[in-house]
């Protein structure tokens, strides 16, 4: 029952998406409405605003980080084992790519993982995001950078994680931010994928 808790309040912590809170308090329109129509911090940057993408990047990132931490600390006083918190960082995942409070439709979760990562372990989120940067800089596609990140992921939780239930749990989040992001892999392979700093999909909101 406990494991059930911990997966539930983690779906719901994933739930909340920033990019539409934060377009809702900067009075920019629904990002489900316009460009890419993905609620992240990229489709928020279309709209010219920088600080609200931050912020959005900021919340996605930290939603991830704060359910994977409760349940690192709170696992253990419930006697309940790495599952159960493997389960939450799946939860919080899914949380945010099918939010409850949005219609079920949310992000892509490169910002949640990268949290969850930090959560799991400090090195294996810093690798990520190294990753994600080193291909950022040297092709200028962020999608790309995302695809690279989530595959070499695992190899670096082989390396720094002790608990196999949450090397698997990597794994499985890994394949569900590449399965996200199918329609970009797609673009790429047919050289259509926008650049970073360019539009993607559709055009940005009228200002």
């Amino acid at each position: 029952m406990n494991t059930v808790i911990f997966v539930l309040a983690a779906y719901l912590i994933g739930s909340v998406s920033f990019a539409v809170v934060t377009s809702k308090l900067f009075g920019l329109p629904d990002p489900r409405t316009f460009g890419s129509k993905n609620p992240g911090a990229t489709n928020v940057l279309r709209t010219g605003k920088k600080l609200a993408a931050a912020l959005t990047l900021l919340g996605d990132g930290a939603k991830g980080w704060l359910a994977v931490f409760l349940a690192l600390r709170l696992a253990p006083g419930y006697g309940l084992s790495d599952l159960a918190i493997a389960a939450a960082a799946v939860a919080v995942f899914l949380g945010h790519v099918y939010p409850v409070f949005f219609g079920f439709h949310g992000g892509k979760g490169v910002a949640t993982v990268l949290g969850i990562l930090l959560a799991l372990n400090p090195w294996l989120g810093l690798a990520a995001l190294a990753t994600w940067l080193l291909v950022a800089v040297i092709w200028r596609i962020s999608s790309l950078s995302a695809l690279v990140a989530a595959a070499l992921t695992p190899l670096y939780a082989w390396l720094l994680l002790e608990s196999g239930v949450l090397i698997a749990a990597v794994g499985v989040l890994s394949l569900l931010l590449m399965w996200r992001h199918k329609s970009n892999i797609r673009n790429l392979l047919s050289g259509k994928e926008g650049s970073i700093g360019r539009s993607q999909s559709g055009d940005a909101p009228p200002q």
